[in-house]
């Protein structure tokens, strides 16, 4: 696979991660995850910002986009993608219960890396929207990957890449939720 296929397949693979974790942000909202509770340091587990709301439809929306990246796929559009991603989901057939499967696993994976990033911060003593460069990006893809490793075969070229393009994807994100007034912060 040439390097631009190799970006656009890796960028394509994560499209419900990126949005389950920008969905969070506005689906969010309501108790958080931590129920409002201070860990061993006196310092929130992970602070309003994580709440269950958000977690749970940022999850679910990222399954749905899963399903509708297998919709596309039944129609030509991405299916190469599902070709190569779904190789070890052998207990689902087709492109639409494998693209739910791989959108669970994303949209969970990030939201899931994302709380472990606030998690991470409290304890490091940086406060809620305070800029924390990599963590602040990465949290979400790391962990995102981690979920889809059991089904999804990556080669250290497309981890690389999906590393590299979520950093300057999320900072890009980030900058126009701030100039829409959806965050506080640009970074």
């Amino acid at each position: 696979m040439d390097l631009l296929n190799l970006i656009i397949y890796s960028i394509y693979l994560m499209i419900p991660a990126y949005l389950a974790n920008g969905s969070a942000l506005v689906l969010g909202g309501g108790t958080p995850m931590d129920f409002g509770h201070n860990a061993w340091d006196n310092r929130r587990i992970t602070g309003d910002g994580v709440t269950w709301r958000g977690v749970i439809g940022g999850g679910l929306f990222g399954m749905i986009i899963g399903g509708l990246l297998g919709l596309l796929a039944n129609y030509g559009i991405g299916e190469y993608y599902f070709i190569i991603a779904s190789s070890h989901i052998t207990f689902l057939s087709g492109f639409i219960p494998q693209g739910l499967l791989l959108g669970l696993l994303l949209g969970f994976g990030a939201l899931i890396g994302d709380s472990i990033g606030s998690f991470l911060k409290r304890r490091l003593n940086f406060e809620r929207g305070q800029a924390v460069p990599l963590l602040d990006q990465l949290d979400f893809v790391v962990v995102a990957l981690i979920f889809i490793s059991p089904v999804v075969q990556l080669n250290l070229s497309m981890i690389i890449i999906i590393l590299v393009v979520s950093v300057f994807l999320h900072l890009g994100a980030n900058i126009f939720a701030y100039l829409i007034h959806i965050k506080d912060v640009w970074y």
